[in-house]
């Protein structure tokens, strides 16, 4: 069962009699049964009739806050007046706005930053352009670049619906790495219009954050932006998904006593993710990986026209593994899923090799149940918040960028993603690595610092 969250936080404004002492007891009773999570109770208002309070909650879903409200609105004479949804009121308005870093206080201002002293620059930057990075915006932003096309786990739901979530990158961007992050969502899911798009809105960042485009649409945009442009071009969904794995990997091995080059991998997911997974871990070291789509295993017997499937038929699944997910655990040290919810009964786990890892990363719901799994396996993580050891690309995408614009790289390389996996690993302290502690949180300040100094060494290796 999903768990209550606070992505599904309800506030309840509520009328209680003033002369009952055991209101409260009785509200909080019947949320707790009815399986949510009170986080907050808040006294608004004591009246001479009745008593105003604001309790909030999390919840599971929709239909579970409005379960939740039901059976509060049954308690003898307290009555629901309002119900608000605690995520939509946080968005209200938007996330982001923007913020002058110079002040215009006087006419003196005025004239350096706009009309007539503003020519001098623009005139300096027509004869210099690679100056811009200095004196302008350019240094420190990154386009957050869109279509909509395969947003979280919600599939192909536009640009407009893609812009919350877009929104809440560039905040992030900000808060972790002081990164001037904009969302750009395109009205098109046209390869050719994407990348013409991209291209002419260059001139203003020094580095594309691709996002949500769906797979293998991705792979041929980001291919031809690195081709056709002097900043780097990162989509986050392959390459961010890839370090954080990468680096829980190497913390979740020292738990169990093993070394990269000798373990094996089963990968189910063969997207965007996926594919970058593989080409990472890969370089990483590892011995072998056995890649599942759809279909089952990728396999010499089967064919592929995407070049993306025909790498992983060409550099992967050694043995010429055949079958589905059970025939890919088998024997194998480490299982990666970042494919879809409920793909094996984790008690499958046991035919993985002993002191097996396995990493859920479907979200909401993982590929195996991970309550159960831990009774098979040393090391379990996911991608939610909920449960210990979270892969959360949060814990990438900051600092690469960070490190990059500071290096004034003009791409992002294999070398560059690796030193950053292994900066993101080395925030936990060997001292600390437990089963339940492989990687940091992404408030832990040391991530964004030595993300963005090992990707902006590598850069300048």
């Amino acid at each position: 069962m999903t768990l209550a969250s606070a992505g599904y936080s309800v506030t309840l404004r509520l009328y209680a009699p003033p002369d009952d002492q055991h209101a409260i007891g009785r509200i909080t009773t019947a949320i707790g049964s009815s399986g949510g999570v009170v986080t907050a109770l808040d006294f608004v208002e004591s009246e001479a009739t009745r008593l105003v309070l604001d309790v909030t909650a999390n919840t599971r879903d929709d239909d579970h806050a409005g379960e939740i409200a039901d059976a509060v609105a049954a308690i003898e004479g307290v009555t629901v007046h309002k119900a608000s949804d605690r995520t939509f009121l946080f968005h209200l308005g938007g996330k982001l706005e923007v913020q002058n870093r110079i002040r215009l206080r006087n006419r003196d201002q005025l004239s350096m930053a706009y009309t007539p002293g503003v020519a001098r620059v623009s005139r300096a930057l027509a004869k210099r352009p690679e100056d811009a990075r200095n004196l302008t915006v350019k240094g420190n932003s990154v386009a957050i670049v869109t279509d909509g096309s395969a947003v979280l786990g919600l599939g192909n739901i536009g640009p407009v619906a893609a812009l919350p979530v877009m929104e809440g990158k560039a905040a992030l961007f900000k808060r972790f790495a002081n990164v001037n992050a904009w969302p750009i969502c395109l009205d098109s899911q046209d390869t050719d219009e994407i990348v013409r798009a991209v291209e002419m809105l260059a001139p203003v960042f020094g580095g594309i954050n691709l996002e949500d485009i769906a797979a293998p649409r991705c792979f041929e945009i980001e291919d031809r932006l690195r081709r056709s442009l002097d900043i780097p071009v990162f989509h986050d969904d392959q390459h961010g998904t890839a370090i954080v794995v990468l680096a829980a990997l190497t913390n979740a091995l020292r738990v169990v006593n093993k070394k990269m080059e000798d373990v094996t991998v089963a990968m189910s997911g063969a997207g965007a993710a996926g594919v970058a997974v593989a080409k990472l871990l890969e370089a990483a070291g590892i011995a072998d990986i056995v890649a599942l789509d759809r279909g089952g295993i990728i396999s010499p017997e089967r064919t592929f026209a995407d070049a993306s499937k025909i790498w992983l038929q060409e550099n992967t699944n050694q043995e010429g593994r055949n079958g589905g997910i059970l025939d890919a655990l088998e024997g194998m040290d480490v299982f990666v899923g970042v494919s879809g919810p409920d793909l094996f009964d984790a008690r499958e786990i046991q035919r993985m090799a002993p002191d097996p890892i396995v990493f859920g990363l479907a979200n909401p719901d993982p590929e195996f149940n991970p309550q159960v799994a831990l009774d098979y396996a040393p090391v379990v993580a996911t991608g939610r918040s909920d449960y210990p050891n979270q892969i959360n690309n949060v814990l990438a995408f900051p600092g690469v960028f960070r490190g990059t614009l500071d290096a004034r790289a003009t791409k992002i390389t294999e070398a560059m993603k690796v030193a950053a996996a292994r900066a993101i690993a080395s925030v936990v302290r060997p001292e600390q690595v437990n089963a339940s502690y492989i990687i940091p949180s992404v408030f832990n300040p040391a991530v964004v610092t030595r993300v963005a100094q090992a990707v902006e060494s590598a850069a300048h290796a």
